[in-house]
């Protein structure tokens, strides 16, 4: 039998506040800060614009994390929250009453709202959390008295109608209120758009830059400078699919360098960067020891995934200081086929006592080449996560393969490619040899050392577009099922 918990009395006062969406300011000024979290909650999720609108008027704390109340964009709530803001900068209130400071709009979790809405004392817990989520902003302008507005952006040519709203609005009030910007994601937007974007956002408090263009080597170049003052940047995610030109002349050959080496000499000024994914880029191929040996910090990520990378990249990754403290290493779909990959191994045994994961699916590498980082394998002390699924590896060196991991012991997902064997001359699966191999392979690993999570899988079938795996038994393709 189920016991019934009746609603604290702070829940019942909050519901009949709510109902009474036609609250005036100075009904709003008796009641007491504590109430105030849990209300505009109430008030957020029911949607009830006008009681958003005054309570923002008369927010009391120095924070207030709407954001994360904003699990989908909506324009009406949005509206109400700016238009209070607007208000509440602009009229004097009770001495009781502090200045809203920060207006945060990033969809992140935060405290405030957990703490706030559940605590018995919730004034304690409030003026506990004001201090704490205050946010930090760069101390030339630490002193500003403005209102600082905090939110992640994703620019695309075409906005959806709140976003849009927004950013008209932020370049509206460009100097009287200081707009910070921590992630952004540039998605298909003409460079000549970005300037009025920068003009409002600053770029050296943005933190994680996700960049997903079409853009022209030209234009990549244009962009350079606005990169450079990203010097605060941890994670930046590059796939600039530039648009091909096909240059005929030497003037236009000439011209496309010096934007390429334009583009790459930024990555000297960054300051804190931590994690560097490259995606589906060609033009940096030979620039490798460039962009990777200006770098002012060591890396934890390296991802370069679907790209083109030389012999000259290769050789540059063990002298490169900023790769010596990795922590995972990506090379998924780069084409290690005809590469001398000792260079490599040289970087992999500097960083056999950090590295994490490592990646290496769809290098359609050969039983010679992964026999080069064999005597790096088993050095791994930290490695968690391998993936080696899409490369061309027989019996014999799977097994020795496994052979090298006895000192995994931190190791959760490992995954293999099933080997050579299992298919015909035709280079279709086999299920009987598939299944027995597999088998093979899972009782050597299991004598060298426990095992957790791990799977051999074939090829991708042509015909329904699977793979067959094994985990402890076969699941194999469409085809077969």
């Amino acid at each position: 039998m189920s016991v019934h918990n009746p609603p604290t009395l702070q829940k019942l006062a909050i519901q009949i506040l709510v109902k009474e969406e036609a609250l005036g300011m100075s009904d709003l000024e008796e009641i007491a800060h504590g109430l105030f979290p849990a209300l505009f909650k109430e008030a957020f999720d029911g949607r009830h614009i006008k009681l958003i609108k005054a309570l923002v008027i008369a927010w009391p704390f120095r924070c207030l994390p709407v954001g994360a109340l904003m699990k989908t964009p909506d324009l009406e709530t949005l509206k109400a929250v700016l238009d209070g803001v607007d208000i509440h900068r602009t009229r004097g209130f009770h001495t009781r009453r502090k200045k809203l400071q920060f207006l945060d709009l990033r969809n992140v979790h935060h405290n405030f709202w957990d703490i706030c809405t559940d605590s018995e004392d919730s004034d304690s817990a409030t003026e506990i959390l004001d201090e704490k989520q205050a946010v930090k902003v760069h101390p030339r302008y630490a002193l500003s008295q403005h209102l600082k507005v905090t939110v992640d952006l994703c620019i695309r040519s075409c906005l959806d109608e709140a976003q849009a709203w927004f950013l008209k609005w932020a370049q509206e009030r460009k100097g009287s209120l200081y707009f910070c910007c921590t992630k952004m994601k540039i998605w298909a937007l003409p460079v000549k758009d970005l300037r009025q974007i920068f003009h409002v956002f600053d770029p050296e408090h943005i933190m994680e830059l996700e960049l997903n263009t079409e853009w022209t080597l030209l234009e990549l170049g244009h962009f350079a400078p606005y990169l450079g003052q990203m010097r605060n940047l941890h994670k930046v995610f590059l796939a600039p699919l530039h648009k091909t030109t096909f240059p005929i002349i030497n003037r236009t050959r000439a011209r496309e360098a010096k934007c390429i080496n334009k583009f790459i000499s930024q990555f000297s000024k960054f300051n804190c960067l931590q994690h560097l994914f490259m995606f589906y880029i060609y033009f940096l191929r030979e620039q490798m020891n460039q962009v990777l040996g200006c770098l002012m910090t060591p890396l934890k990520t390296l991802s370069i995934t679907y790209s083109l990378i030389s012999q000259r990249d290769l050789d540059s990754f063990p002298c490169c200081q900023s790769l010596f403290q990795l922590k995972h290493l990506e090379l998924r779909g780069v084409a290690l086929l005809d590469l001398d990959l000792k260079p490599l191994r040289g970087l992999l045994m500097k960083v056999a006592g950090t590295l994490q994961t490592l990646d290496f699916q769809g290098c359609r590498m050969k039983d010679s080449q992964l026999s080069v980082f064999l005597p790096a394998f088993k050095h791994f002390s930290q490695i968690s996560n391998v993936n080696f699924y899409k490369n061309d590896f027989s019996m014999p060196i799977l097994k020795d393969l496994l052979q090298h991991t006895a000192n995994w012991r931190k190791i959760n997902v490992e995954q293999y490619p099933a080997p050579l064997e299992c298919y015909d001359e035709l280079g279709h699966v086999s299920i009987e040899r598939f299944a027995q191999l597999c088998q093979d392979l899972t009782d050597t690993l299991r004598i060298i050392r426990q095992t957790k999570n791990s799977t051999f899988a074939t090829d991708i079938c042509h015909t329904c577009g699977e793979c067959c795996v094994f985990d402890q038994v076969s699941r194999l393709c469409s085809c077969w099922q």
